[in-house]
């Protein structure tokens, strides 16, 4: 069930979870969502998903209280930059982040769940940046949830840290891990896999591999898309992701009916996904730091459920192929796999250079500062030979890398609300190797609490 799926995180057996059958939304429906309210669109989306296991009034409350916290009454705003050309602003929540729109809702759900089972959870996440801050703020103070949160020492921005390190409360741990990102997410995957430990523990996890968060984020391709006029035909969106998790959300939408043209990968010099959909080699390389860090991934995890979709839902070869790409880093996609993921998908890296100028370039041609993700994603679809509107996801708030964007642009973003006074908050976080069995010991003493 849905529910089961969401307060696992990850499967037992290593796998992920997706729905044993599409839900569908028609064509009239999806038309209708234009001029709705962000909360009710989102309804009816998750509750296909949540079918009769939520009441709806539950449901519907939940939806209402994730969304009261964001600055923007539109939720996720659609903005035109020029005609034709759109930004799709995903950082009004309070960690100033996309992240924020799934979490909020997740954090609410565990807690439904949790009360009526009268149990409690260890969650574990490691982050990139704004998936560790979003978590926090929104399990902070959960008397169901003990949450350890580790990311990767000197490759997140000062802003994203200080976000998960500052808050005060007792069920939240931060570990900055001597490592990258994908060193932190293979000792998380070690852990699940170690099914003993995670029982002990009560292990889930709330990564963009959590099925609840790819749900709501499927939502705002449906609202982009109803914002945009109909004559304007079907959009292209240009999704700048690390992890695949919100490029992935876009072929959910997809899947269950939105007519779209293209999802561009914009992805940073770690461009392991943007070469897979060029070449058909999924092949991991270094992780380099670059001014974009939560895009700095070199092992995609939401990958391998595009790859069982694009298999024909071949459960066999999708966990042979993953489990050959996690000893050898390295498979070639069978020619029908990657034929059927360019039907809907394209990839463009975009280097340093390249995301300082665009943002630079943004600021003179449109009047607006942009952060360096975003400026990824925009760059990439500068020369996106397409017919429709573009819409480039804005996955943050420019004043989460204040440094890059004063870099490139000259000019300092100014901090909003949600943001005030992080300098002046002392941190708390714990410094560690990246050693699988302290992690577990440090796991073992949070879970206690």
């Amino acid at each position: 069930g849905f529910s089961d799926a969401v307060l696992a995180g990850l499967a037992a057996d290593g796998g992920l979870y997706v729905p044993a059958v599409w839900p569908q939304i028609g064509a009239d429906e999806i038309a209708g969502f234009a001029g709705k309210p962000y909360a009710d669109v989102a309804y009816a989306v998750i509750s296909r998903f949540t079918g009769d296991e939520i009441p709806a009034d539950k449901l519907k409350a939940i939806i209402d209280a994730a969304y009261a916290s964001f600055r923007h009454p539109s939720v996720a705003p659609l903005v035109e930059l020029e005609p034709g050309h759109f930004v799709l602003e995903l950082f009004h929540g309070p960690t100033l982040a996309f992240k924020d729109v799934a979490m909020q809702i997740l954090a609410q759900l565990y807690d439904l769940e949790l009360q009526r089972l009268g149990g409690r959870l260890t969650i574990v996440a490691a982050t990139s940046g704004d998936t560790g801050g979003a978590a926090v703020e929104a399990f902070r103070g959960s008397k169901h949830v003990r949450m350890v949160v580790l990311f990767p020492e000197g490759r997140i921005s000062e802003v994203q840290r200080r976000f998960m390190t500052t808050p005060e409360d007792d069920n939240i741990q931060c570990l900055s891990v001597a490592g990258d990102f994908d060193a932190c997410q293979a000792m998380v995957k070690a852990l699940f896999a170690d099914q003993v430990f995670a029982e002990d523990v009560n292990l889930s996890g709330v990564n963009s591999i959590n099925w609840g968060r790819i749900a709501a984020q499927s939502v705002y391709y449906f609202t982009a898309q109803a914002a945009l006029a109909k004559a304007d035909g079907a959009p292209v969106f240009a999704t700048p992701t690390g992890n695949f998790g919100d490029a992935y959300a876009g072929y959910v939408a997809k899947t269950m009916g939105l007519e779209l043209n293209r999802i561009l990968v914009a992805t940073n010099a770690n461009d392991i996904l943007a070469r897979a959909l060029v070449s058909g080699r999924y092949r991991r390389g270094e992780a380099v730091a670059t001014q974009s860090p939560a895009m700095d991934i070199q092992a995609a995890s939401n990958f391998e459920r595009l790859y069982f979709e694009a298999a024909g839902r071949a459960a066999a070869a999708t966990a042979g192929a993953f489990e050959a790409f996690s000893r050898e880093g390295d498979i070639m996609l069978p020619p029908p796999v990657f034929d059927a993921m360019r039907q809907t998908f394209a990839g463009r890296s975009v280097g340093e250079a390249e995301t300082s100028a665009c943002m630079k370039q943004a600021w003179e041609r449109y009047g607006v500062l942009i952060d360096p993700h975003t400026a990824v994603g925009l760059a990439a679809a500068e020369d996106l030979d397409v017919a429709g509107p573009r819409v480039v996801l804005s996955t943050a708030h420019p004043a989460k890398f204040p440094e890059a964007v004063i870099a490139a642009t000259g000019r300092a973003p100014d901090m909003p609300a949600a943001g005030a006074g992080l300098y002046d908050k002392p941190e708390r976080m714990r410094h560690v190797p990246a050693d699988l069995a302290l992690l577990k010991s440090l796991i073992r003493e949070a879970a206690a609490r």
